[in-house]
């Protein structure tokens, strides 16, 4: 009988690369009269003559950024550039094939060539870099959370006016007049709240390589359908039962993301072109992976498309709580990043009880779909079943859930599908207790009420169930109003290498009700309400579009910057207020921005690493601000921070009506008085009247990232394959295979001595001590040391059945 292999993943959205066991090569050209650099961003197999497509960059500039250095390509300069590198690495390779060429904001192409032929690009004149294509997967939207119109309440439609487009509309800015492209899974333009908002020409499908960018139906048997697309459209523009943040925009749709929700890089850098080129205002991005590089071809077509007057906007990740876990393309240099942030909600307090001398000290809220049905639970006492991870149908095998309370162990799952697996199976509450020591996150609109507990009371729970004590009750109580708070899963910053704050603005995307395509053909129109970084980014898009109404002269630079110069500070559930790198600005007020009197770019700063040990270091910034009022202002300036951290500027400036004035200053870090690490300031800049807040970070001596992030898993026939990122390289770097029940290593498969930094790769053809897996649960570890300092990064479970 064969053996079910199952690979449970950490995150959401992930890449899987061409593989090798940490092999690689140098990309120095061998022309030694004119060396160049070749700089490959990807490991290589160097045995394997398995076809892989990879991204290579030219030397030559893209004709956006040509211009913006002085140069003037054309189109027929650049394909004359393109073609002669074409037909070198087609003389020199066995086999090669082109899929997609760029040259107007990204300059270079796609490339599918073996493996093992890869070093051959080495020797090839006017090759910059090379890229991994990397795979996007976009997080479906299952039936169960599907709603038809009818059942649609007014308390789904919340974040739209909470961001103050209400406003907006109220005076007179609906988006009319510009165009935002949704690059992303497709979208249903067909839905009746989204058919207004699309003209003849709809976009382009890059999957299928025709005009019709529709969502992935039922039926295709490349993968599953899809609705992520069509949500995003809707938060952006809908406009009918429910109202996106820019109802009367003109949408743009580009499918790059097909069945099953993947796509890879060379068709989203494909879109970013066309959306340019076919006169797109503003675009939305809501996919990433969890690379933190600025660099990659994402990030850099966003970087030119922003240059070209496109606001770029993109989802920061959905690998939070910890910092430096922003991925690619929220990494880009120019792009408004967005983080994503929970409206304000009641926060309600939870006691269990089952029987006398049985205490519960940690029992929480998690999370519940309304305040109905989290109070119905003290209505009586319930039965409850064990159900384990409550992640299959075997889990709940023989089990009678009917009415009952599912007691669910934290694990493999995410917390959401847990949850909509126990209502399936009919459980009306649920209690989920940790695997490990420690506290778990809330989540809201979960499907059943949820109440969460530690590791310790989850045993107790466990105890009184073999002890024959299957009852329970609960004590649910009002407790408190928690303002706007940012959510767990947001991806923090900074970014690597540039050191910049991210995300740049928050905004709602927590429990985000909006458009799908239902897939069934007797009501083919619903929606759908569900969470992630990709559901906030829309709105900061939508934003955008009023914005540019209501400002049609105002540059990209201009409408970030107003964006976060206007955002609201947010605070955490105690009431301390956000890291930089948690909000980026704060959390978006579109009628504020649209209303500034002042514009102070850049929106943020980052003052890059402090490396003195000992002594006072000075650094030279600016930043420029925007009188855009009719009247003279005099401006105060001050700045907030550690007392080891001084600024060097004036204090009382004057700009006059319309006019613009470069502020010079001096960051001057004591290292007497601090200790090496990460540091946050504020500048406060006021006319009496309004306020703006521009962060900074600055880093004493080694910033603190992680050895290794970033990791992403997969299985590509018989082996197991991964990525990881090695940000400042390793002396020695292991895959580790552990018991994921008892924590025990049992295998050390893939090593590696003095790794360089950057992404790397591995396999592993899944034996230990070549003996086929038994049965079980096995975590898949990445370890890493230099020196002292060591490392390890939990992945995946794989789980033999």
């Amino acid at each position: 009988m064969k053996k079910s292999i199952k690979l449970l993943f950490v995150y959401s959205l992930i890449f899987i690369l061409a593989f090798s066991n940490l092999s690689g090569f140098q990309g120095v050209k061998a022309d030694h009269s004119s060396p160049q650099l070749t700089t490959f961003h990807l490991e290589v197999d160097e045995t394997s003559s398995e076809v892989i497509t990879v991204i290579v960059e030219l030397q030559e500039e893209s004709i956006v950024e040509s211009k913006h250095i002085g140069k003037n390509h054309t189109k027929n300069h650049l394909a004359k550039a393109r073609n002669l590198v074409i037909n070198e690495i087609q003389s020199a390779t066995s086999s090669s094939n082109i899929n997609q060429e760029y040259e107007y904001v990204f300059s270079g192409f796609s490339l599918e060539l073996p493996q093992n032929e890869l070093y051959k690009l080495v020797d090839i004149d006017g090759i910059k870099a090379v890229y991994p294509n990397q795979e996007y997967e976009a997080v479906s939207i299952s039936e169960d959370d599907i709603f038809t119109s009818q059942s649609i309440t007014p308390e789904m439609l919340e974040t739209a006016p909470f961001i103050q487009s209400e406003q907006a509309w109220d005076a007179g800015y609906t988006g009319e007049g510009v165009t935002v492209a949704i690059i992303d899974t497709g979208v249903d333009y067909t839905h009746p709240d989204l058919v207004n908002n699309f003209e003849e020409y709809k976009g382009w499908d890059f999957v299928d390589n025709n005009d019709s960018p529709q969502e992935t139906p039922v039926g295709d048997p490349r993968g599953d359908a899809t609705t992520h697309g069509t949500h995003v459209a809707g938060t952006v523009a809908a406009n009918g039962n429910i109202k996106g943040v820019a109802p009367e925009a003109t949408l743009l749709a580009y499918r790059v993301l097909g069945p099953g929700g993947s796509g890879s890089t060379e068709n989203v850098v494909a879109a970013i072109e066309r959306a340019v080129l076919d006169g797109a205002d503003v675009m939305n991005l809501s996919l990433g992976n969890t690379s933190n590089d600025p660099d990659f071809p994402t990030s850099i077509a966003l970087d030119w498309a922003m240059a070209e007057g496109v606001v770029a906007v993109t989802s920061n990740g959905n690998s939070g709580p910890n910092n430096w876990t922003v991925g690619s393309p929220g990494t880009s240099r120019e792009a408004i990043s967005v983080g994503a942030s929970q409206l304000p909600y009641n926060f309600y307090t939870a006691e269990i009880f089952t029987s006398p001398g049985a205490d519960y000290p940690s029992a929480k809220v998690m999370g519940y779909p309304n305040e109905e049905e989290l109070l119905a639970l003290n209505e009586g006492e319930f039965e409850f079943v064990d159900v384990g991870l409550a992640g299959t149908d075997e889990d709940f095998e023989g089990k009678d859930l009917e009415g009952k309370i599912a007691l669910i162990q934290r694990g493999d799952y995410p917390f959401v599908e847990k949850a909509e697996n126990a209502k399936e199976h009919g459980a009306i509450g649920a209690v989920i207790y940790n695997n490990v020591e420690g506290e778990q996150p809330e989540v809201a609109g979960l499907a059943i009420p949820s109440i969460m507990t530690t590791l310790e009371d989850g045993e107790v729970l466990l105890a009184e169930l073999a002890a024959g004590n299957n009852t329970i009750s609960f004590n649910i109580e009002f407790d408190r109003l928690i303002g706007e708070t940012i959510a767990d899963f947001s991806s923090r910053g900074p970014v690597m290498n540039t050191w910049m704050i991210k995300p740049d603005v928050a905004a709602p995307g927590v429990a985000i009700l909006s458009t799908v395509p239902t897939h069934n053909p007797d009501n083919p129109h619903g929606y759908a309400s569900t969470q992630g970084t990709s559901m906030a980014a829309p709105h900061v898009a939508g934003a955008a579009a009023l914005i540019l109404q209501a400002n049609p002269d105002w540059s990209v630079e201009f409408v970030k910057s107003a964006l976060m110069n206007t955002a609201e500070n947010l605070y955490d559930f105690d009431g301390n207020l956000y890291p930089h790198n948690t909000q980026g600005a704060g959390s978006i007020r579109v009628f504020d921005a649209i209303n500034t009197n002042t514009v102070v770019t850049p929106g943020s700063h980052s003052f890059g690493i402090f490396s003195k040990e000992k002594g006072k270091e000075v650094q030279r910034q600016s930043f420029t601000i925007h009188n855009l009022s009719n009247e003279r202002k005099r401006y105060s300036l001050e700045f907030t921070g550690h007392e080891g951290i001084k600024i060097q500027t004036s204090r009382n400036l004057q700009v006059q009506p319309g006019r613009t004035q470069n502020i010079n200053f001096g960051v001057q870090v004591d290292a007497s008085k601090l200790e090496p690490g990460y540091y946050e300031g504020t500048f406060i800049l006021s006319d009496g009247e309004q306020s703006v807040e521009v962060p900074t970070i600055l880093f004493v001596q080694e910033p603190d990232y992680p050895m290794l992030s970033g990791l992403s898993l997969g299985i590509a026939g018989e082996n197991l394959v991964g990525t990881v990122n090695v940000p400042g390289g390793a002396e020695v770097f292991n895959l580790r295979i552990r018991n994921a029940d008892t924590g025990e290593l049992l295998a050390e498969p893939a090593k590696a001595t003095n790794v360089p930094q950057g992404l790397h790769s591995f396999s592993w053809n899944m034996t230990i001590n070549g003996e086929p897996l038994v049965p079980g649960r096995y975590q898949i570890n990445v370890y890493a040391r230099t020196g002292t300092n060591e490392y390890e990064l939990q992945g995946g479970v794989l789980t033999i059945q």
